[in-house]
C-alpha cells in the first residue's frame, strides 16, 4: 500500500546525517539530546510546538492512554505528547526515512520506552481493531486521496469513546492552490477536503464533534513573520529547511498567498468515537 510519489516528495536521502551536522553546528551533541533541542526541526506543521501544545490541551489525553500519531513525520509531536502527558504513543509513518529517523531520535532523547514508530499507510493501518485510546494527526490528511478509507481506519482502530484530535489544512473557497507547498510540489499528491467535507466525512463514520475551531488567522500571522525573518536573517543551522529542502522559501511564500487568498484554511478538531 502507500503512495510512492508521496514518499518521494518527503524523502531527502541524507536527512539523518544532515540533521546531525546541524545539531553540531548549534553546539549540541547529537547523541545526548533533550526533546526540546529538536523543536526547530521536528515540529513539521504550521506554528510548530505552539500548535502541538494547543492540540494536547484540546485533546485531553492522559497517562493511561495509548495514542496513535498517524502521519508522525520524524516524531516531534509524538515525543512532545508523551513527554507532556505521560502517555504511550505509537507513530505511523509512510516515509521510511522519516520512520527510521524518528526511532533514532526518540532513543537519543530517552523516550523510546514510551514512544515507538511503525512504517505504514494510514488508509490500511497495521493495527488491530480498537487498539488505541486516542488518535491524533497534524497536517497529514492533505496527501490522502481516499478520505473515507482514512476515516474508516481511524474509527476501526479507536476504542469506543476514544478521542480523535486533528490539526489539518483544508480547502478554502478561493480556488486552486499555488504550488509548491510543503506537502506537494504539484497537484498530483495534494488532496484537500473542505472543512465541511471533513466534518461530514467523520460524522458518517460515527464520530461526534467535541470541539471545532478555525485557526487560519494565527497560521497567516505565522507565515508573515517567517517570511519577514527570512528577509532580514540568514537561516539558522537547525530549521525546517533541512526537512523541506531548498525550495522552502517558495513554499512558505505560497502558503501565505494561499492563506490570504482563502485557498486554504486551518482547523483544530476533536471528535469522539
Amino acid at each position: 500500500m502507500g503512495n510512492p510519489d508521496v514518499e518521494s516528495h518527503y524523502s531527502r536521502g541524507d536527512l539523518a546525517s544532515t540533521l546531525s551536522r546541524a545539531l553540531e553546528e548549534t553546539g549540541l551533541d547529537p547523541n545526548n539530546l533533550h526533546p526540546d533541542d529538536l523543536a526547530p526541526v521536528d515540529e513539521f506543521h504550521i506554528r510548530g510546538q505552539e500548535a502541538t501544545q494547543e492540540l494536547i490541551e484540546l485533546a485531553g489525553f492522559g497517562p493511561e492512554d495509548h495514542v496513535l500519531d498517524a502521519g508522525c513525520g520524524i516524531g516531534g509531536p509524538a515525543r512532545h505528547l508523551a513527554q507532556q502527558c505521560g502517555c504511550r504513543v505509537t507513530g505511523l509513518e509512510l516515509t521510511r526515512e522519516y520512520c527510521h529517523l524518528a526511532s533514532d531520535l526518540t532513543a537519543k532523547v530517552g523516550l523510546d520506552q514510551r514512544v515507538e514508530f511503525q512504517e505504514g499507510d494510514a488508509t490500511a493501518m497495521p493495527f488491530g481493531d480498537q487498539a488505541f485510546d486516542g488518535i491524533w494527526t497534524l497536517h497529514m490528511s492533505m496527501n490522502v486521496a481516499n478520505k473515507d478509507e482514512l476515516y474508516a481506519e481511524m474509527r476501526r482502530v479507536l476504542r469506543p469513546g476514544g478521542r480523535l484530535a486533528m490539526y489539518e489544512i483544508v480547502a478554502g473557497p478561493g480556488g486552486a492552490l499555488h504550488f509548491p507547498v510543503p506537502w506537494a510540489r504539484s497537484p498530483a499528491i495534494s488532496h484537500l477536503a473542505s472543512a465541511e467535507d471533513l466534518h461530514s466525512g467523520l460524522e458518517a463514520r460515527g464520530f461526534r464533534e467535541r470541539y471545532w475551531g478555525d485557526v487560519t488567522e494565527p497560521a497567516t500571522n505565522f507565515f508573515t513573520a517567517m517570511l519577514e525573518r527570512a528577509r532580514q536573517e540568514e537561516p539558522p543551522p537547525l530549521g525546517l529547511h533541512l526537512v523541506l529542502g531548498p525550495d522552502m522559501g517558495e513554499m512558505a511564500a505560497n502558503m501565505l498567498r494561499n492563506l490570504e487568498e482563502e485557498r486554504i484554511r486551518v482547523v483544530q478538531v476533536v471528535m469522539e468515537g
